[in-house]
């Protein structure tokens, strides 16, 4: 059945609803998130969780807690990939790590860290430069399944494949098979490799700023954020570095004629990384 506009505009109302009610009964903020991207998850998971109006679950919601972490699934999206877009981590590795190397101590903080693969791949990188013991690595998500799962560090074996060619294509020193055991159909990494990680909750849309950071890597997670959000997390990130910092983002994310386009550098605009200018 094709929706109609007039169904569109109630549909639009029912979202904005079921999002005022996600925020005030959970504290999960999503209003600010870009509304054509919000209503495709919240679609998908009204069909898949057997809804016939975004009206009943939202009343779901509210009088079913065990709702949340269902719905939760749907609108934080995991997708990624360790060293994904590896000329990304390979930019890192040759031009950031060397200005990295000039500190004592280090913190890194990977905002929406997913699964992480993101976080495992920095930890392998720093470890291959001989950082990682003087680092302390911060990896938060707002969704709790999915920070357990990458405090795990499993993933299916059938993904491994991917994982050492990316891994490779970044200027990898040593072959990926050195970091993890495969068995039973996955792949389970060193435990070693977490000693020095943080895993926290924390949200982009509310929480406040997380200590002062060497490094900050969010990558595809303002691209769901509407033009308010983006200036709120791209501030967060800003009084959240350190002087001189670096802050990477996607692919499709840019800082540029944000709020803050002026308190960062172009340090390598090919792979969205910044540098914060120096006060």
């Amino acid at each position: 059945m094709i929706d109609t506009p007039a169904q569109d505009k109630v549909e639009d109302i029912e979202i904005r609803l079921l999002l005022e009610a996600l925020y005030l009964k959970y504290h999960y903020d999503f209003r600010n998130y870009a509304m054509a991207s919000i209503k495709r998850r919240l679609k998908q998971a009204r069909e898949q969780l057997g809804f016939s109006t975004f009206s009943s679950l939202q009343e779901s919601l509210l009088y079913h807690p065990d709702m949340l972490p269902r719905l939760l699934r749907y609108l934080t999206v995991q997708v990624s990939e360790m060293f994904r877009d590896p000329t990304y981590f390979k930019a890192i590795r040759e031009h950031v790590v060397p200005h990295l190397r000039t500190y004592p101590t280090l913190k890194v903080w990977v905002a929406g860290c997913s699964e992480g693969e993101e976080l495992y791949s920095l930890v392998i990188l720093f470890r291959e430069e001989g950082l990682e013991e003087r680092t302390i690595f911060y990896a938060t998500d707002i969704n709790q399944d999915a920070l357990s799962a990458a405090e795990s560090g499993i993933y299916p074996v059938d993904r491994i494949r991917l994982f050492t060619e990316n891994h490779r294509l970044s200027g990898g020193k040593t072959s990926l098979s050195n970091y993890y055991q495969a068995a039973y159909g996955n792949a389970s990494f060193d435990k070693s490799l977490r000693r020095n990680v943080v895993f926290s909750d924390h949200s982009l849309v509310t929480d406040a700023v997380f200590g002062e950071m060497h490094l900050i890597s969010c990558r595809n997670v303002m691209i769901y954020f509407d033009k308010k959000l983006q200036n709120r997390a791209l501030g967060l990130f800003n009084d959240s570095l350190a002087r001189k910092g670096f802050l990477g983002l996607g692919s499709k994310e840019s800082l540029r004629f944000s709020d803050y386009g002026s308190a960062f550098s172009d340090f390598d605009r090919s792979e969205k990384i910044y540098q914060k200018v120096g006060e």
